[in-house]
């Protein structure tokens, strides 16, 4: 392939437009954005409380991509695990890939209330929800269940939201705010048993890179579209061009909730 940095601005735009966006496979990214990994590894981490669940739900798959490698490292296998998706694509991706693992992928909007009677599972999680439903995580539940998520944080990647919308009022800034989530959660009945949160680097070496992860990742400039911000784009990539590396922030918390009561026997 031709050294990207002697390609032109519409080939490099032209090319972040063409890559397909479903799921949550970011390796299109390799060699030309990096984002450092928060240090609790949740995937992995993930993978031990699925060997202890006896029924297991995941909220927001995406395209099944975090699921399917905590379920592959997992000691042992819950005997019943579902997954939520809203997005057509996504959720033929997720069911696709999570067929092989004995999961079951629901269409479910993130702001519809979740298709599953009361108190039927012992652990929820998700990896980076759209909206965290406190009610009807806490509803699903089973007295003594586990609330298991990595959440995007407050002013995540603001550096580029700022670059194409200009400077964003505090209360869209602190929106995701951890100390936010907490009083949400509590307020929902569930008691919070950990929370940590971390400001990770991220790297974009190109204007490819920038259009793909805005046209993926689509609340970091809502409305996002080439022809619209077309300007600011160019603007960006001569930066980059001059000046290297465009660099930004994620904000990631790692949110651990219980519903208060005991467990099932050996959970």
């Amino acid at each position: 392939m031709t050294d990207k940095r002697t390609r032109s601005f519409e080939d490099l735009v032209a090319e972040g437009a063409s890559v397909p966006t479903e799921g949550w496979d970011f390796s299109w990214f390799e060699g030309r954005a990096t984002e450092a990994r928060p240090s609790w590894g949740y995937a992995v981490s993930m993978a031990g409380r699925l060997g202890r669940a006896g029924a297991a739900l995941d909220l927001q798959t995406g395209g099944g991509e975090v699921l399917g490698f905590a379920l592959a490292r997992a000691p042992r296998r819950p005997p019943l695990t579902v997954a939520t998706e809203g997005w057509p694509p996504n959720a033929a991706k997720a069911t696709a890939l999570l067929r092989p693992h004995g999961v079951a992928v629901v269409a479910s909007s993130e702001d519809a209330p979740l298709p599953f009677a009361d108190g039927t599972f012992d652990l929820v999680v998700s990896r980076h929800p759209v909206r965290a439903r406190w009610d009807e995580i806490a509803r699903v539940l089973e007295t003594g269940g586990t609330y298991f998520a990595q959440h995007v944080g407050p002013g995540s990647v603001r550096e580029l939201t700022e670059h194409f919308l200009g400077p964003q009022p505090e209360e869209r800034r602190d929106a995701r705010h951890p100390d936010r989530e907490r009083r949400d959660a509590e307020d929902a009945g569930l008691e919070i048993v950990d929370l940590r949160a971390e400001r990770l680097r991220m790297e974009f070496h190109d204007i490819a890179a920038v259009v793909h992860f805005l046209r993926k990742v689509v609340w970091i400039v809502p409305g996002f579209g080439v022809e619209a911000h077309l300007p600011r784009l160019r603007t960006l990539h001569e930066r980059i061009e001059r000046e290297g590396a465009f660099v930004a922030h994620s904000t990631r918390h790692l949110l651990e909730a219980r519903k208060p009561g005991p467990g099932r026997p050996g959970r």
